[in-house]
């Protein structure tokens, strides 16, 4: 529970039972929420604002995150993580693989919404990996974690084809992306891509890799954060249609350095 010392307007100088500051601007995110029309609960709010606490706190020791502002961390990080959920068919999805998670996103803002999810948090760094670790354990969330490249995680019969959805903010050509989360998916599920509104130059060697993997892209939807026209991602799409070939993914590195369809 939170616990406040004076006059703690907007979660400001307020500390937890660990004595961890939390500093968040709860007016920007939940103004956001509402614009979304989200609901959301007040423990759900608590827990993003311990997890943006968490980020900043855990940013001094190791390079998480860039941003690190509370208007940053509410829009860049928080709200536009959730934009699956009001503008896809992830609702539908309850297993899902966060591929390249980093600071864990966008796993983490749709697991405290929805915690009802068998999330996987992903990534080839340990650092990260502790990291998300702490925060599940102190936010009281349930989630595996896995430390391993999205290559290698693929080709385990754990991981491989396993779940509804894949989903990944990582910063890669749309056809790379199709190749790091494809093979998650089991036939009949989705992956989920953040991408930025060049995304169309890419579309024509993403298809041809979808293809290959034994999808189908979808398309993108627009899912703008509302009054940020600063800030906008579309969405990409891609329907798990088949099955993928053994032959990929291809070995670790391999995906960025030479995209498929390209």
């Amino acid at each position: 529970m939170l616990r406040h010392f004076g006059d703690a307007a907007f979660f400001r100088n307020i500390y937890d039972e660990t004595g961890l500051k939390i500093t968040m601007n709860k007016e920007i995110f939940l103004n956001g929420m509402t614009e979304l029309s989200a609901d959301i609960t007040n423990e759900q709010t608590e827990k993003f604002a311990r997890y943006s606490s968490l980020l900043v706190e855990w940013n001094k020791k190791m390079n998480l995150t860039a941003v690190t502002d509370d208007d940053g961390i509410s829009v860049k990080h928080f709200l536009d993580s959730v934009l699956p959920i009001y503008h896809t068919d992830l609702n539908k999805c309850r297993t899902i693989a966060d591929v390249g998670t980093g600071a864990g996103f966008p796993g983490m803002p749709l697991l405290i919404l929805r915690p009802d999810l068998q999330m996987t948090f992903l990534d080839a760094l340990q650092k990260r990996i502790s990291f998300l670790e702490d925060a599940l354990n102190r936010l009281g969330l349930k989630a595996t974690t896995l430390h391993a490249r999205a290559e290698d995680a693929a080709r385990m019969a754990a991981h491989r084809e396993q779940y509804d959805a894949a989903v990944s903010r990582a910063v890669a050509n749309a056809a790379t992306l199709q190749e790091l989360t494809l093979p998650f998916v089991k036939k009949g599920g989705i992956s989920i891509a953040w991408k930025g509104p060049g995304v169309a130059e890419e579309m024509t060697a993403a298809k041809r890799a979808a293809f290959l993997l034994g999808g189908t892209i979808r398309g993108t939807v627009d899912a703008p954060i509302p009054r940020r026209e600063d800030w906008a991602h579309v969405l990409l799409l891609t329907d798990k249609t088949g099955v993928t070939p053994k032959t990929y993914p291809r070995k670790a590195g391999t995906p960025g350095k030479k995209p498929l369809g390209m």
